[in-house]
């Protein structure tokens, strides 16, 4: 039977979930997703996501002596690593960097005429300072930051803008990296937006849930 669209995105969306909590790493993924999207029939697609939980279902417990990598990671564990892109382009198109993968110690990203995302919230750093550098020509660029990462942005919109907003407040953590966002936007945009992830968001609201059975478990005591 032929795939639809739907269909695409829901094993798209697995896909993303599973690369943002460390179950596949960033060149799997990618393999993954434009599989899915290239897919013509259920056949083709249901292999993608086998052997990955559907969205929603709580994360695998982290074995003995296994590394945690993205954000169930501590900040020092996170920079140090090679890095795994350092740069960005759109041409009438888009492109996308998410879920575990190593921000380079200077990144750049072009976008004109198209779009692109650069995701920080489950990325590891090359270094601890590290400049994401955005120019973008008639179109947008979305920068995407945990609210505890530190952050600044210092670009100019011309005919455009160039700025942050927060979604989830949070403090800059005193050990994370420290992320400069510079570059221009002509006639487009570039949003800087500090918000949780959804693996983050499900580990906080697991961590209150037992919070909230021991203190019950206290006070009937």
């Amino acid at each position: 039977m032929r795939a639809s669209d739907t269909e695409r995105e829901r094993i798209a969306e697995i896909l993303r979930e599973a690369v943002a909590e460390g179950r596949l790493r960033m060149e799997e993924f990618e393999q993954r997703l434009d599989a899915a999207y290239k897919a013509r029939t259920h056949g083709e697609l249901e292999p993608l996501v086998r052997d990955l939980p559907a969205p929603g279902a709580p994360p695998a417990p982290v074995a003995a002596g296994q590394p945690r990598t993205g954000s169930v990671a501590r900040w020092s564990d996170r920079v140090g690593m090679p890095a795994t892109s350092s740069g960005g382009f759109a041409l009438w198109g888009g492109f996308r960097r998410q879920g575990n993968w190593t921000v380079g110690r200077v990144f750049t990203a072009f976008a004109m005429w198209g779009g692109g995302h650069i995701d920080l919230r489950e990325a590891n750093f090359e270094d601890r300072e590290v400049v994401v550098r955005c120019f973008t020509i008639m179109g947008g660029i979305q920068v995407t930051v945990p609210p505890d990462l530190n952050v600044d942005v210092r670009g100019i919109g011309i005919m455009g803008g160039f700025g942050e907003h927060t979604k989830d407040d949070g403090d800059p953590a005193p050990d994370a990296p420290r992320v400069r966002i510079t570059g221009l936007a002509l006639m487009g945009g570039v949003g800087v937006e500090r918000k949780r992830s959804k693996a983050e968001k499900r580990r906080l609201r697991d961590a209150e849930r037992r919070r909230g059975r021991l203190e019950k478990g206290d006070g009937g005591r």
